[in-house]
Parts: C-alpha cells; structure tokens; sequence
C-alpha cells in the first residue's frame, strides 16, 4: 500500500530523469503551444503525456520571455531582463520604492527632508514673519536698538538664511526626483509584466479551447458510433424477429393444410 502511494504521488521529469513529487511536475501537453514547441525543439522524441519539472519549464519559460521581448523591442535592458526572470519564477515584482528610500536615507539626507518640508509650511511663513515684526519692533521703539534703520543687520541674517536653505531644499528635490524615477521604473516593469502575462494567458486560454473542442469532438464520434451500432444492433433484431414471424407462420399454415384436405 505504502509503495503504490508512493508511486502515484512521485513522477520522473523527462527533461532531468529526476524522480520528483507529482506536484512538482506538469504533463507537456497542459503548456501552452507556444512553451510546449520550445520543449519539443530541444526534445523531439517527447510523447504529449510527459512529465516536465517545474523548474526545467521556468528555464523554457524566461527563454521564450527573452526571444519575445528582443523580436519586439530588441536588445533587452536590465529592467527587460529583470521582468523576463520574474516572470519565469512567478515571482511579484511591485515594491514600495517610497518606503524602500526611506529606510536608506542618511542623517543629512533626511535633515534636508525636514527642513524643507518645514520651510515649504505656513508654521514657518508665519513665525518668520513674526520674529521679523519683532526684531523691527524692538529696533524702531526700543531704547536699546541694537540694528537701527534700515536693519542691515536683519538683511545679513535673512541673505544667510537663503543662502543656506535653497540647497538644502535642491537636495530634497533630487531625493524626490529620485524617488519619482524609481516609481516610474517600477510601472514600467509592472505594466511590461502584466502585458506578458496578459498575453499568455490568452495563449493558455486558445490552448484550452482548442484542446476542449477537440475533446467533444472526440466525444460525437465515440457517440455516433454508438449510435449506429445500436441502430446495426436494433436492424438485426428487427430481422430476427422477422425471420420469426415468417417461420411461425408458415408452420402454422402447414398445420393447417392437412385437416383440410383430410375433410
């Protein structure tokens, strides 16, 4: 009981010989045509119900995904080849390209965040407005002016101020921009591997209609076959029962002739 379990749950991959667990091996003939004439030009003695391995059918798979994208868009690019191994691993590809650049940044790099999301807020156009009210305040009204009209040395602090937070805020534009193109980079690849995916599951889509009208097919015939064998069936029985008849009769005539003669 052991060993038939045994034998049922295991298959051998007729790429490798490799003796693996059922459910790590697809019959060729539930690929679709395209992947299934790659395997067979490398393998042409392959009948329709053998067993391919998984990972033999990964490797089939980012082939066929390469010579796609390189007759339609020729040489491959990292992103193109990136997408094409994914896809042959059935791997996900989407990331977070915001939160991943979060987790990398340096203590200057997220200084500069801070500083330019506080100077781009109304909390900083307010309190600067304030301490400049205050500063001129104190220099026309007080007895102490340390900055008398016209403030040159409020003008010092104010160019210094700018001076200082304009690249500051440049930096926190290039990591922006930074964090664009990675995002951008990321559609393209999401929207490269949907497409691809998209049209093979058309292709697997036609390969399954095809094979399914091919099996009702299959089915009318064995069912017209069936047919005209109880219709030969049915004819033959008609026949027999005739022959009955017939010979039933003409023994009750000849049963029937002797007494009239005899009267």
């Amino acid at each position: 009981m052991t060993g038939h379990d045994h034998s049922t749950d295991h298959g051998v991959c007729a790429l490798t010989g490799k003796p693996l667990p059922r459910r790590e091996l697809v019959h060729l003939d539930a690929l679709r045509p395209a992947l299934a004439d790659a395997i067979r030009q490398d393998h042409p003695e392959l009948p329709p119900h053998a067993l391919v391995a998984l990972d033999q059918i990964a490797q089939y798979r980012l082939r066929y995904v390469n010579a796609l994208l390189q007759s339609e868009r020729g040489e491959l690019g990292a992103l193109d080849r990136e997408v094409a191994e994914s896809l042959a691993r059935s791997e996900l590809i989407t990331s977070n390209t915001d939160d991943e650049m979060d987790r990398e940044r340096t203590f200057g790099q997220r200084l500069a965040d801070h500083v330019a999301t506080f100077g781009g807020s109304w909390a900083f156009l307010i309190s600067f407005g304030l301490i400049i009210v205050v500063w001129m305040t104190i220099n026309q009204i007080g007895a102490t002016g340390f900055d008398p009209y016209p403030f040159i040395l409020l003008n010092l602090a104010l160019s210094c101020l700018a001076a200082v937070q304009a690249p500051v805020i440049m930096m926190s534009q290039q990591r922006q921009e930074a964090k664009d193109r990675a995002r951008s980079r990321n559609d393209y690849q999401v929207n490269l591997k949907a497409e691809l995916e998209i049209r093979h599951l058309h292709e697997k889509m036609d390969h399954l209609v095809n094979r399914q009208w091919q099996r009702l097919a299959e089915i009318q015939e064995v069912q017209i076959e069936l047919l005209q064998e109880l219709r030969s069936a049915q004819a033959s029985s008609d026949g027999v029962a005739r022959a009955a008849n017939s010979t039933s009769r003409a023994r009750s005539e000849g049963s029937d002739s002797p007494r009239g003669s005899k009267t």
